[in-house]
Parts: structure tokens; C-alpha cells; sequence
């Protein structure tokens, strides 16, 4: 039941322009990244008012429904009410499961914002004091999405100033084909530098040259201009 009126709530809010645009800007056009996701037109603000409301009563069970759902905005709302379920829940029992659950349905959070949403909040969150092999795993899997959510979830990390982890990631994913970990990888090194520039810096020195431009485009964004003119001119 929790399931039919979340998509009722939803679909109240559907935009059939919206709808239109968003294939383009996922690229679930054939061949693209997100080949095959559908979408409704619903505003992230609106998803995170309904998962408010129903992240108490829903179970795991039902959200695996609604998390392997074709229509984008269902998935994210499932994952926004995981991130709710995670960050409310009060035993390390209840945190575990919610955790495997996510990896347990890995697969259904297949496109960037989707990632971005729940990858440091709920596996990073969790993660912070144990052991990250996993996160090593999924940055030298072939699955792109797991890749992504291997350097977002050190988002966590880095907003406590611990930055090894995102380095070393980064480190991995720094030769990687597509600009989605480009800009992955680069968000996260420019997050380690608003905290802690020399860290940045000395990682950029080393390995800047090898570093696909968009990346490091992403990562020098709030350099001094004179110095961010220097690394794209290969002068550091």
C-alpha cells in the first residue's frame, strides 16, 4: 500500500515537460549511459517531501519494489527514503541491514544523481570507522556506477578531514574512459583541497599531466587564477 500511494503522490506532481527534457539530460537515448530509464518530470524537492512522509512506515521489502522500478523518480524516492531510514535508525542491527540492502540492489542505482544521493550518506556514513575494501572493489570493477559510488562515498570521509581514501581512489580512476567519473573524481580532489589545499596540491603536481582535462578542470575550479592558468598550461 505504501508503494501505490508514493507513486500517487508523485505522479500529482508529474510535468509531461519535464518528462520530455529529462531522457536528454540522463541520456537514457540509446547507447547513452542511462539507456532505457523513464522518466515522469518530478522535482527533487517534491521527492524529498514524500519520502519524509513515508520513510517510517515503508519496509525494506516494499522499497526493493520501488527501488527496481523503471521510472527514475520512483528509484531516487526509494533511495531518499533509504537515506531517511539510515540516518534516523538507532541500532548498528538496523544500520547493517539497511547498509546490504543498498549493495544487495547496487544495480538499481544506475545513473549519477542516483549515486550522488546515497553513496556517501549511506555506505560512505557507514564505512567511516571499518574496514573500505568494497569501496577498492567497486573502483576497479568495469561497472561505472559502482565506480562512481566508490569516490562519492569518500564525500563522507572528506567532510571530516580524512582524505586518504578519496586519494587513493582518485589514483585508481585517474586513467577511466568516461567523463562521469571525470568529474567524479575531480569534484572529490577540489572538496579535499577547500579543506586542505597542500593535500590537493602536492596530489595534483604528481599526477595532474596524466589527468584527463575535465577532471582537472573540476578539481582546480577554486585555484587562484593564476594558478589554475599554470596546471592547464602543463606549467606546475
Amino acid at each position: 500500500m505504501n508503494i501505490e500511494n508514493i507513486k500517487i503522490e508523485l505522479n500529482k506532481q508529474a510535468d509531461p515537460k519535464k518528462a520530455e527534457f529529462l531522457p536528454k539530460f540522463f541520456k537514457a537515448q540509446p547507447g547513452g549511459y542511462g539507456e532505457g530509464d523513464q522518466f515522469i518530470g518530478v522535482k527533487v524537492p517534491v521527492q524529498r517531501k514524500v519520502a519524509k512522509r513515508f520513510y517510517k512506515t515503508i519496509s525494506l521489502s516494499e522499497l526493493r519494489i520501488l527501488l527496481r522500478d523503471p521510472v527514475h523518480e520512483y528509484r531516487l524516492t526509494a533511495l531518499i527514503i533509504l537515506v531517511n531510514k539510515f540516518e534516523k535508525s538507532k541500532t548498528e542491527q538496523e544500520r547493517k541491514a539497511i547498509v546490504e540492502f543498498y549493495l544487495d540492489n547496487i544495480s538499481f542505482v544506475n545513473n549519477w544523481d542516483l549515486v550522488d544521493s546515497s553513496a556517501d550518506k549511506i555506505l560512505g556514513a557507514y564505512l567511516f570507522d571499518r574496514e573500505k575494501d568494497i569501496l577498492y572493489e567497486f573502483a576497479e570493477s568495469e561497472s561505472l556506477w559502482k565506480q562512481r559510488v566508490a569516490i562519492i562515498a569518500t564525500f563522507y570521509f572528506i567532510r571530516r578531514e580524512k582524505y586518504e581514501d578519496s586519494l587513493r581512489i582518485a589514483k585508481i580512476l585517474l586513467d577511466h574512459e568516461h567523463d562521469l567519473i571525470h568529474k567524479a573524481v575531480g569534484w572529490m580532489l577540489r572538496e579535499v583541497g577547500k579543506r586542505d589545499f597542500e593535500r590537493e596540491f602536492n596530489f595534483l603536481k604528481e599526477n595532474y599531466q596524466s589527468m584527463p582535462r575535465v577532471m582537472l578542470r573540476y578539481a582546480i575550479e577554486k585555484f587562484k587564477p593564476d594558478l589554475r592558468k599554470k596546471f592547464l598550461k602543463g606549467l606546475v
